[in-house]
């Protein structure tokens, strides 16, 4: 999740990716292995004339072994900036970033989807991917099934003093950009392979549209 200690860091839109791919340990067996992740970039052109540009840069896992110390765990721990850029349209522009992960055992996450809603969905092999219960990322699947969480978790009071979480990050104007860093990925229970990917799903909102536009990160083991 992003806490009130990550928040801080939170930027303006950066400099375009470092397309860096690889996989090398970083000690002796068994040790953590650090995973270069190379993002990615999206533009699209809305029916407005607004031009989206999402931007998922330094993105990294750092695979470890697990407290578990058996094969139904892993952990892993994920970084990331999200950076949108919104031209081409002078009308009021704004939005929220919705950055996470999707978790998957023995199943195939090369796909994805997007609901009708704007929230990540979708399904891969034939199985629908479920929301987890929380943002941080305690999760427990069996062989065959995928989850996704959000990474941000803000908490805030409700017009009645009650604590609600949001899981996005609202920008005004024409940028915005959330970093997240060292986010926990705890799977238990998947005795076949796992995998993850992240997404940066973005919430676009003009004097004449709102809609969702989401950028998918590369697949990685969990192991």
């Amino acid at each position: 999740m992003i806490n009130r200690k990550n928040v801080a860091r939170v930027a303006g839109v950066g400099a375009a990716a470092t397309m860096a791919l690889g996989l090398f340990s970083t000690g002796a067996a068994n040790a953590d292995t650090f995973v270069p992740l190379p993002g990615g970039e999206l533009t699209k052109t809305l029916s407005d004339g607004t031009v989206v540009t999402i931007k998922l840069v330094g993105e990294s896992a750092n695979i470890s072994p697990s407290m578990g110390a058996t094969p139904v765990h892993r952990n892993a721990w994920v970084s990331a900036s999200a950076q949108v850029e919104l031209s081409g349209n002078n009308s009021t522009v704004g939005g929220a970033i919705i950055p996470g992960y999707v978790v998957g055992c023995q199943v195939n996450i090369s796909g994805g989807g997007v609901t009708g809603d704007g929230s990540v969905g979708g399904t891969w092999d034939g199985k629908k991917v479920e929301a987890s219960a929380s943002s941080g990322a305690a999760l427990t699947l069996g062989p065959g099934q995928a989850t996704r969480f959000n990474v941000i978790d803000r908490e805030k009071a409700d017009d009645f003093g009650n604590e609600t979480h949001k899981r996005s990050w609202p920008f005004k104007g024409n940028s915005g950009s959330a970093t997240w860093s060292d986010e926990t990925i705890g799977l238990s229970g998947c005795a076949g392979y796992a995998q993850a990917r992240s997404f940066v799903s973005v919430e676009v909102e003009t004097d004449n549209v709102i809609t969702w536009v989401t950028l998918w990160g590369q697949p990685f083991s969990l192991g």
